[in-house]
């Protein structure tokens, strides 16, 4: 049985956009070779951190929203937790409401692209 998750990480800026795009890239990659479906992206870009993390005042934002088997999650995030280009990252387990939501805030955003 898969459950959805949605992962918020945050890359160092000192990456170019090709080194950003090959981490994504890899993290995807870890998904889909452990037998996960990605069900959507988003790279919200360079933005502003809450606060330093690091000694650095921004970071890339990416969104992955994928379906996956629960065991996989610890694997996941020990990925993280190994590549210093990560500053932080976040995993939600989604429920129904959650799912609802995120479909009709993409829909949103397509049909006023």
């Amino acid at each position: 049985m898969q459950t959805r998750y949605e992962t918020v990480f945050i890359l160092t800026p000192v990456l170019s956009e090709d080194q950003v795009k090959e981490a994504v890239s890899k993290f995807e990659g870890f998904l889909k070779t452990n037998g996960a479906t990605m069900v959507h992206q988003e790279n919200w870009g360079l933005r502003k951190l809450a606060y330093p993390i690091q000694k650095k005042s921004t970071g890339f934002y990416h969104l992955m929203e994928f379906e996956a088997p629960g065991d996989l999650i610890n694997k996941f995030e020990v990925e993280f937790k190994r590549d210093e280009r990560v500053l932080r990252f976040l995993t939600v387990k989604m429920e129904k409401h959650h799912i609802a939501f995120a479909e009709s805030r993409r829909n949103k955003k397509e049909a006023t692209a």
